[in-house]
């Protein structure tokens, strides 16, 4: 049933906005007269309706005006979900409606509610959903577009589903991996500056009017601690606009891609973004391929997914060569920063007629690959930074220590 926005005035001469479903515009300002209202606005909610809505439920509770209505892991569940009312027979706009029904927000409704009545109102499902720009990607919409013209759009809804909870499952391991190093790192650096700024300042007032010479080490470590204290908020200041200039900087199209392509030339992290942006890469041509989508299209899309700009270029590099008559699995090899197990899986796909089955089976073993090496690295580096910190703080208590030592053994 369709949606509409409306505002009325009530019978004590306020004015309400809100949502409503009915078969008509002309059917909800019945039901708005039937409230005892007086309808002053009927739309359709359309795109830009379900947007205010989704802003109007995001803002309540004092969130984000701009925040969107699915995240990463609440699109993939929903399309799980959806996937499996339609792959059981039941129509598009009935598994909308039970899904409008059971919505999780407000805003979620309102917005399953405004696709269901673009989908009852004669609009393709594909069509409904590019009106949501912010919560389907174009890559998304390509998919649904190419299941309903194959008349499948259960299984690649299905297919859709796993493409999404793959790549989520990877980000969460890239980020479990991460998380510990980055939570011992910025633990660390808390203790050394807590000892640096405040305990070497005591001893240094302690041992200020002793005319002996303090040891080297507490010298230098006094005079880090003079320097963090009088330049700390200065360095602070500058670190943070090195990295806003940086940001800046990165805006630019020519530069970007020059600092990916140096990103990707680093021996461990270079490798790992070579082979997550290859893993993406392959899964989503992989999953556009056996929608039916047409390949210079698919590859246009599967480019657009790359965070790297340096492979994008590449990836684009390989979509002329592609339509110029070149078989994709010798553009992809012409493009070294592509990892040659991509080639390689692309060209037995080609030869066996089987490509979007190869390029799904390259982008498991990537990412596979990706987590595996993600994760030896967070193992490696867990005891490298806690051996880092150990040291620096011993450093810092030998700097303690060393005066007091010296000076027992001269009043001995």
């Amino acid at each position: 049933m369709p949606v509409y926005s409306f505002e009325a005035l009530t019978a004590e001469g306020q004015t309400r906005k809100g949502v409503l479903e009915a078969d008509s515009a002309k059917a909800a300002r019945s039901q708005l007269r039937g409230q005892s209202m007086v309808p002053l606005k009927v739309e359709p909610l359309g795109a830009d309706g379900a947007r205010r809505a989704g802003k109007d439920g995001a803002g309540q509770g004092g969130g984000s005006r701009r925040r969107r209505v699915f995240n990463a892991t609440g699109l993939g569940v929903w399309t799980r979900q959806l996937a499996g009312l339609v792959s059981s027979g039941l129509p598009l706009e009935r598994a909308l409606t039970s899904l409008a029904d059971e919505a999780d927000s407000q805003a979620q409704h309102h917005l399953v509610a405004s696709l269901r009545g673009e989908v009852n109102g004669g609009s393709t499902f594909a069509r409904a959903l590019a009106q949501h720009p912010r919560e389907f990607s174009g890559i998304f919409v390509a998919v649904i577009g190419a299941g309903e013209q194959s008349g499948n759009l259960g299984l690649v809804l299905e297919r859709l589903a796993d493409d999404l909870e793959e790549q989520q499952a990877l980000k969460s391991k890239l980020v479990g991996a991460a998380l510990y190093p980055a939570i011992v790192t910025l633990v660390a650096i808390s203790i050394v500056l807590f000892l640096v700024t405040y305990v070497v300042p005591q001893v240094a007032h302690v041992f200020a009017s002793s005319k002996h010479a303090l040891p080297i080490l507490t010298v230098i470590m006094i005079g880090v601690s003079n320097f963090l204290r009088s330049y700390g908020w200065l360095l602070l200041a500058l670190l943070v606009l090195a990295v806003l200039a940086l940001r800046m900087a990165l805006r630019n199209a020519v530069l970007r891609e020059r600092f990916d392509a140096a990103w990707l030339g680093l021996p461990i992290l270079g490798n790992l973004a070579r082979s997550y942006n290859a893993a993406r890469f392959a899964s989503t041509l992989a999953m556009l391929a056996s929608a039916g989508v047409p390949i210079l299209k698919a590859l246009q899309a599967a480019a657009d997914t790359l965070s790297n700009r340096a492979m994008r270029a590449d990836a684009l590099d390989a979509l002329v060569l592609v339509r110029e008559g070149a078989p994709l699995a010798s553009a992809l090899a012409q493009k070294k920063r592509f990892p040659a197990l991509l080639a390689m899986f692309a060209r037995l796909g080609e030869q066996t007629g089987q490509l979007p089955v190869m390029l799904q089976r390259v982008a498991k073993q990537l990412g596979t690959e990706v987590a595996r090496r993600a994760m030896q690295l967070a193992t490696l580096l867990e005891p490298l930074l806690i051996v880092a910190m150990g040291l620096v703080v011993m450093l810092i208590v030998l700097a303690v220590l060393m005066p007091i030592i010296q000076l027992n053994q001269l009043v001995k």
